[in-house]
């Protein structure tokens, strides 16, 4: 049985195919979460265009309203459920489906900063300070805006390496098993050896 040279150059796209869908949902994502942000700052009083405060002023404000903070971190955790089951979807193996995941979280946090600046002009600038995460409170979670942008692009970096793997089916690697093309597609067939008379 022959597999058909289209369908070995379709199963070797299949992975960029995959990247670019799992970018487009992220990316998406990210611009939600930005929409979410800025109605929360309306709803701690901030106008459209203000700046916000210090991350660690910010955590103040935060806790004024006991349902705000478990809120937002309940929150962060459905989105990372969120991240994760689309990778898995994304993914053939354990490889591809981690490689997934850290493509998802990259691109949805990169385009997270670049909603944020196209609909209000913010961050400034790149080392403007962020409060990254609510899940676990954490003073170490106050970081300029550069460093999660960097930590993602490494983490989209790896991810698209991770999911490049090769196909066992449409790769060269065959297994014992493996089914070979057969001569009659592979080109013209040997003439049978004939035996002694």
């Amino acid at each position: 049985m022959t597999i058909a040279a289209p369908a070995l150059s379709a199963a070797r796209t299949r992975p960029v195919a995959r990247i670019i869908v799992l970018a487009l949902y992220a990316a998406a994502m990210g611009w939600v979460e930005a929409v979410v942000v800025i109605y929360l700052r309306g709803l701690l009083g901030f106008t459209h265009a203000s700046l916000p405060p210090a991350p660690d002023r910010l955590v103040t404000i935060l806790g004024r309203q006991a349902w705000i903070v478990p809120t937002e971190q309940a929150r962060e955790a459905a989105t990372i459920v969120m991240l994760a089951t689309v990778a898995w979807l994304a993914g053939r193996s354990l490889r591809s489906r981690c490689g997934a995941f850290l493509i998802a979280f990259g691109v949805w946090d990169i385009f997270y900063y670049v909603a944020l600046f196209m609909l209000v002009h913010w961050p400034p600038s790149l080392g403007t300070m962020d409060l990254l995460f609510l899940i676990p409170p954490s003073p170490l979670w106050n970081q300029p805006v550069w460093v999660p942008i960097a930590i993602s692009c490494g983490m989209v970096a790896l991810g698209t390496w991770l999911m490049g793997e090769r196909n066992p089916v449409a790769g060269a690697d065959r297994g014992p098993g493996a089914l070979q093309p057969s001569g009659s597609c592979s080109g013209p067939m040997k003439p049978a050896r004939r035996g002694s008379a």
